[in-house]
Formats: C-alpha cells, structure tokens, sequence
C-alpha cells in the first residue's frame, strides 16, 4: 500500500567467447548490451531514483579507453541510458564494445539524492588492475567503524556513505594485494555488519559479487559456455536467458563469485557459521511475484488469514465483497479467494448432508453460494506521479486511489480488503479507509498479509525511524508515559555499552500488549473522525509467516530478532532518537 523506498537491483554480465561469435551467432555485436538492458529493465521495480552502466573492454589498447560508465537519474533512467549508450556507440565504434558488464539499478534509502550517488562508483588509475568499478545491494550498521579503520591506515575518505568507504577499503586493498580480487575480498568482507550484495570489476576483467554471511540481501547466477550472468532476482535470469529455473543457482549466505580475467569461474564461501537470516520482506512485497517459489508463497499468507477474516465477518459470506489494494497484493488475494472458497465448499457439503430429504431447490441453493469478490479500488498511477512531483501529497493523497461504485451493497455488505503490509498507516489514513467508506460498508475489515511492523530495518529498506511505524505508534500510546520514560532511560543507558552487549529493550513496550490489542488501537489511529462505518484490521500471525517462508528467517520486522549485532545496535539509537524526537537515520547508504 506505501510505497516503500528499498533495496536496489544488481546485474553482472561476463560474456565469454571473442566478440565475433557473438555477432555471427546471434547476428548483433551488442549481444551483452541487449541482455543488460532486459535484465534492468526486468527488475525496475528494485529501483526507481536512478540507474548505472559500467562496461570494461579487454580489447582496447593504451590510449585507448577501456573502462566505460553511464548513469542518469529518474524513473526512465535505463532507456535514457541506453540511448546515449547507443550515441556514444554512432561517435565511438569502441565505446562499450567490451566483455565485462556491471548494470545498477538504484532506491536511496538515506534521502540523499543526485548523480553522485548513483551506482556504479569508479576507482580510477592508471593501471587497469588498480581500476575498480562498484555497485551493490546493501546497507551497512558499521560504517562508522569501517570509516576509522580507514583513517588509521592513513587515508581520507571524502564520503560517509558506505558506498564510498567500501570503494576507498577495497581500492586500498587492490593496490596492496597487486590486483587480486580474491585477496581483496577475503580481507575487507569480514568487517562488514549489514545485508549485503556487493559486485566489483577491474580494468582487467576479474569480477566478484559477494553476498552477506546472514544471507540478508539474494543474488542469483547462471552459467554456460558462453555467458555468466547474476542478478538479484531468480526470474529476470530466467526470462532475458529462456532457462528453465533449475539452471539458476542462489549465491549462498557468505559466499562470493569470482570471475577471473580469462572468464574462469570459482566459488568461495568467505564467512561461514552465521545464523542465516533471508529477508522475509523480500517474499512479502520486495521481490517480483514472477518467481514460482514467491508467487505460491504469497498465495499461502493470502491463504493464512482466512480463518481471522471469517470470524471478523462472523462467517456471513453471503454479506461480504472482498477485493484488494492493487496492485502488489493481487497474489495475496487469489490465495485468500481460494481459502474462502475452500471453507464455502465444506460448508455446502454439510448443508447438503444435513438435508432431510433430497429437495433439489434446497441443493441448487445451496450449490449456488459464491464468495463475492470485485475490484473494488482503482490506482490512479498518473496522479499519484503528480502528487509526488508537486510536494502535495498529503493534501490530495485521498485522491489516489478511486473506487468502483456499486460493488457493493450500502449499509448490507461487509467489505474485506487485503494488502501485502501496513508500515506507518499513512496511506491508509489519508486515502483508503476515506475512498472506501464511501460506498458505506456495514463493516470494512483491512487485511494485512505480513504481520505487524513493530520495529524498523537498518539493512537497504526505507524504514529506520521506528517512531514512524503505527505499530509502534499504537503499542507506545498505550502503554502510558511513564513505563516509556523508564524503557528509555534503559536504553540511553545502553549507548554507553559495547554493541554485542546491546539488547532488544524496544521488545518490552510490546509485551504488556496482545496481538489482537495492538491491532485494535491501529485501527483506532488511522480511522479518519468522519468515516462512520466501524473499521476492523487484521493481521497476519507471525507464526503463519514463519511456516509459510521457512527458509527465510529474516523476520526482525515483525520480532526485532536482527540477525547482526549492528541491527540491534541501531535498534536503540532509533528508540533513542524517537523519545529525544530527534529524527535522526539511522544508517548511512548507498
């Protein structure tokens, strides 16, 4: 429903065979520039605020460039791109005519904006196997810590963003380890506290993509004889290549790839033994639905909240309409419709079995029960870019979405909506529970197929400031001033500590309260004084999530189980800054 601003979206392309096969064979001598383009383009949801193309060729000689790089901001970043690309290419039969492709797609989780901080990042030098491209997936908890080791060593970084620092780290190391990629990332990648998936290429063609050992952030690969490819989703690999999903394989938590300057692949597990924790988020709502093991996952949680929604409605499936918020929550919707649908049949057949006799109106009526289900709100995509554009999003936020009048029955039906998470409320405050009203539900129930946010995220998601979350909010609110006051003056306390001796205070403010409780004083703070008809939200159980995305822990979320010692370092910070009101971020990212 908010839009959230995060991750970003990585992709590396190694071709390797001679340029000349690649145009006999496929007839275009810009085979790897076509892929790039597809598999940016595959995943622009990953990435809106800008784009970057770096391309090293193996063939030019001295005086000639070898490193090429290209970046523009905006949401039509990529083909704006492509198109001076394609320039350049007219004036410079040379220019991006090379082997090694890095392609960036780019989310700003730190509000800072502009051209610089668009990926990829250059290292240049004078030697080819000193020259550094970077970009990545990532946000660090430790820069800080990283940036006075720098210092120590002498040098001067002239950023704080982990990007930079992470390019002065590993430039250092390159120049003292003669160009060894391998070495480089051996050294540096155990200092880094945060999720992760970092991709570097010299001027000599060796190139790496390292993913964090808790296996936060995901990339995948594909390999043949012609052609290397990793990207951070499973299914633009597969789409753009036309493999089957078998021939991809996911970079492991703690493992990097190394692409040597002859094309020669080796893996290597840099950090081993961490608790792993996949993003569960990236299952929810990050990754696209396209991937066949998100797209039944997301049906399963849509599926999971059945039984609350039912008795939310005291089973009257006759009265209800269910819909939901487009667009992300489609694949939530189909699972919860095939759930009531389930439960419709089970009861028609004991209706049928519970008949006296065998009167045929009795079962044609029966058998004619229906779960209702319409498209009941309408996106407005033209208008929200206005607002956003404008600055006035608040004013006319409850215009961004419309309704379809008619789809239900005034004052009679109930009307369930379903969407992927509620973050801060906003949204639903300022225009979906007004917009819906309207067509005046005997009830409206909104359904959250991710559990509760109770605490904020520190690893490459636009949500580090914990007094922002209406979880938060509600649980704060009632608890009462002075239990907050003395959680705060134990974690202020806190600040004094060493990070590994930091714990989860912000936990306590949720205890007192059930699930069902938090969830109730929600509804209380985003139903607007004139909506009339009462508002019900639920959310998804925590434990339903935890069996539904298994093998992916990564649940801090939702239970403020971070899986690095720098997440719950920050975790005060934040609880610190929102009672101090501060509104301080909480990390420094790309």
């Amino acid at each position: 429903m908010e839009q959230l601003k995060h991750e970003c979206g990585v992709a590396l392309i190694r071709l390797r065979k001679p340029l000349e096969y690649y145009a006999e064979k496929y007839g275009s001598s810009h085979y790897a520039l076509d892929k790039l383009y597809l598999l940016m383009q595959k995943q622009h949801n990953r990435g809106q605020e800008g784009a970057g193309v770096a391309c090293v060729s193996l063939q030019a000689d001295a005086g000639e460039e070898f490193l090429f790089r290209e970046r523009k901001e905006g949401k039509n970043a990529i083909p704006e791109i492509f198109s001076a690309i394609g320039k350049q290419m007219a004036e410079d039969r040379n220019a991006f005519a090379g082997e090694c492709f890095m392609g960036h797609l780019r989310y700003s989780t730190t509000g800072r904006s502009g051209l610089t901080y668009v990926h990829p990042h250059l290292r240049r030098s004078n030697f080819r196997k000193g020259t550094l491209a970077l970009c990545g997936n990532f946000n660090l908890t430790n820069v800080d810590e990283i940036f006075e080791h720098l210092k120590s060593q002498g040098q001067h970084p002239r950023r704080t963003s982990d990007t930079t620092i992470l390019l002065e780290q590993l430039g250092f190391a390159l120049d003292n380890n003669n160009g060894d990629t391998q070495t480089i990332v051996h050294q540096c990648m155990p200092m880094w506290d945060g999720g992760f998936v970092l991709c570097g290429m010299t001027g000599t063609g060796e190139m790496f993509a390292a993913r964090d050992p808790w296996g936060i952030r995901t990339a995948f690969y594909y390999i043949d004889d012609e052609i290397i490819v990793l990207a951070s989703e499973r299914p633009a690999i597969q789409t753009i290549m036309d493999v089957e999903m078998e021939s991809i394989t996911e970079l492991k938590p703690g493992q990097s790839l190394f692409i040597s300057a002859e094309s020669e692949v080796s893996l290597q597990t840099i950090i081993a033994g961490k608790t792993t924790a996949p993003c569960s988020f990236e299952r929810i709502y990050f990754s696209r639905g396209s991937d066949h093991d998100i797209y039944l996952e997301r049906k399963e949680l849509g599926r999971a909240v059945v039984p609350q929604i039912l008795k939310a409605i005291d089973n009257d499936l006759e009265n209800t309409v269910f819909s939901f918020i487009p667009n992300t929550a489609e694949t939530a919707f189909f699972g919860m419709l095939e759930g009531l649908n389930d439960h419709l049949d089970q009861e028609k057949i004991r209706a049928i079995r519970s008949l006296a006799d065998c009167n045929s109106a009795e079962v044609a009526r029966i058998i004619a029960q229906k779960v209702r289900c319409e498209k009941v709100a309408i996106k407005d995509i033209k208008l929200r870019t206005f607002i956003s554009e404008s600055g006035e999003r608040n004013e006319l936020a409850n215009h961004v979405y419309d309704i379809t009048y008619g789809s239900i029955r005034p004052d009679v039906d109930n009307l369930v909506v379903i969407d992927d998470s509620i973050v801060r409320g906003t949204t639903l405050k300022q225009s979906i529970i007004t917009i819906l009203a309207r067509l005046r539900p005997k009830k409206l129930i909104i359904v959250s197929s991710a559990p509760q946010i109770r605490y904020p995220d520190f690893y490459g998601i636009d949500m580090s400031n914990i007094g922002d979350l209406i979880a938060f909010r509600a649980a704060t609110q009632l608890l009462g001033e002075e239990q907050l006051h003395a959680i705060y003056e134990r974690c202020a306390a806190q600040q004094l500590l060493p990070k590994a001796e930091i714990k989860n205070l912000v936990s306590e403010i949720y205890e007192p309260f059930t699930d069902i409780e938090i969830s109730q004083k929600i509804a209380q703070l985003v139903t607007p004084e004139d909506v009339k008809c009462p508002v019900e939200i639920i959310f998804q159980n925590r434990e339903s999530l935890r069996e539904i995305c298994a093998k992916h822990s990564g649940d801090w979320y939702f239970t403020g189980n971070y899986p690095t010692v720098g997440g719950v370092k920050l975790l005060n910070e934040s609880a610190v800054n929102v009672f101090l009101n501060t509104g301080k971020r909480m990390y420094c990212g790309c």
